[in-house]
């Protein structure tokens, strides 16, 4: 049996803890943040004041655990966080997160299945494989578009607790080496906007060519971009693990392993899933998946107040749970406006052959 559609967001099993209580100062630091966004005259600074004001995606997108996040990046100062998640709202309006990147615009980027969300590693983290070999000869803006569409779908799929995403490249097969200006704006892209969401990356298959080029491409990474870095991690029968030593030891400690066998891709990753790219039955089903849990995720939020600072905790379980209000008065037009990432229907087709 082959399968051609992302695996489900996984059970309770793969979660982690729900947050957990943050110290006075840390407290102090992050009300700071909150009040800052909170506020109700709020606009975003140097940007056409008819426009200045926050979307209601841009509340949403502001979570407590977002503006965690850039806490820590910026190791707790409250106003070096302020100015950092004001510059990423500004950069994902002026991307266009919410409006340009659709499903259908990014799609003809997507077709050969160069960049797919497939499973999720042993700390729940959704993986999204890329594949070189599948890169076409010109790149585009669009090429990092993907990846940014990606990302963000990526965190459509997170199950409660879990904030961050595995990369996975595989270098098998004839693979052509993206260009060092597509690397380092696609760097430049996760650390600045992205704090905290990559969690892992592995590198399989790795040519001894190509090290050189990721030798010019680590000096532009931050340390802890370079310490998720793995290269050719050791995939056999029980997994994937990051060394030899890993593996071997894996029996006496089940928490060395980083993948299941049943949550990876058999082609190039030894994974017990015969996943087959097709791209018309594999897209629909992605972009059908996310919109659908973006949607419950939004109604969600809205019957908890629909403001900034709420968890993302509370409202993934709540999703998961199935324990959404049905009272809750929610403009379905207003969900379209803002959740819908183009999807198209998914009716008749044949999922799994």
């Amino acid at each position: 049996m082959s399968i051609h559609v992302p695996l489900p967001v996984p059970t309770r099993s793969h979660e982690t803890a729900p947050p957990s209580a943050l110290s006075e100062k840390k407290q102090t630091s992050y009300d700071c943040v909150l009040e800052h966004f909170a506020a109700v005259d709020y606009t975003l600074p140097n940007v056409n004041q008819e426009k200045a004001a926050l979307t209601v995606d841009e509340k949403f997108w502001l979570s407590y655990e977002c503006l965690l996040r850039y806490l820590r990046a910026t190791n707790w100062n409250a106003d070096v966080a302020i100015k950092r998640l004001e510059g990423t709202l500004k950069w994902r309006r002026e991307f266009g997160i919410y409006d340009k990147i659709t499903a259908e615009y990014i799609e003809p980027e997507a077709a050969t299945g160069k960049e797919v969300l497939f499973g999720y590693d042993t700390h729940g983290r959704p993986a999204i494989y890329v594949s070189p070999s599948k890169v076409g000869t010109e790149e585009s803006p669009r090429t990092i578009q993907l990846t940014v569409w990606m990302a963000e779908r990526a965190f459509d799929l997170m199950g409660p607790g879990v904030e961050s995403l595995a990369l996975m490249v595989g270098y098998a097969g004839n693979a052509k080496n993206p260009s060092f200006s597509l690397c380092r704006t696609t760097l430049d892209i996760i650390q600045t906007h992205y704090p905290e969401r990559l969690g892992l990356a592995l590198i399989a298959h790795l040519p001894w060519l190509l090290n050189a080029f990721i030798a010019l491409l680590t000096p532009f990474m931050d340390p802890h971009t370079r310490q998720k870095l793995v290269f050719n991690p050791v995939i056999n029968e029980n997994g994937l693990f990051r060394t030899a030593a890993d593996a071997e030891a894996w029996n006496a400690d089940s928490t060395l392993r980083v993948f299941e066998p049943d949550q990876l891709i058999q082609e190039g990753w030894n994974g017990s899933q015969r996943f087959t790219y097709s791209h018309r039955v594999y897209w629909e089903a992605l972009v059908k998946l996310c919109e659908e849990r973006r949607s419950r995720m939004f109604v969600v939020w809205h019957g908890m107040g629909g403001k900034v600072g709420i968890k993302e905790w509370d409202v993934k379980v709540a999703v998961r749970d199935e324990t959404i209000d049905a009272h809750v008065d929610v403009d379905e037009a207003l969900i379209d406006t803002h959740v819908d990432v183009d999807g198209v229907s998914t009716e008749n087709s044949q999922l799994q052959s």
